[in-house]
């Protein structure tokens, strides 16, 4: 395997990842919403527990994703 062919699985890899990080975050209810909870409505709560950890590998998604995609970028050139 070359090193763009691995650069392109891990990038589907992160892809994915950051895919189910962002359909997992819902708006009103966070991930008490998955489960018939939710109930408030517009109310700002604070991030706990599930919630912070899916928002964290989110973001440490993105920023991945956004990294592999300049090295290919580099390494195509």
């Amino acid at each position: 395997m070359s090193t763009s062919q691995i650069l392109n699985i891990v990038q589907i890899v992160v892809s994915a990842v950051l895919i189910s990080g962002v359909l997992l975050q819902s708006r009103g209810g966070g991930a008490s919403g998955l489960f018939g909870g939710g109930g408030g409505g517009d109310v700002y709560h604070t991030q706990r527990g599930l919630e912070k950890i899916i928002f964290a590998i989110t973001a440490i998604a993105a920023v991945a994703f956004l990294i592999l995609g300049v090295v290919q970028l580099i390494i195509a050139k």
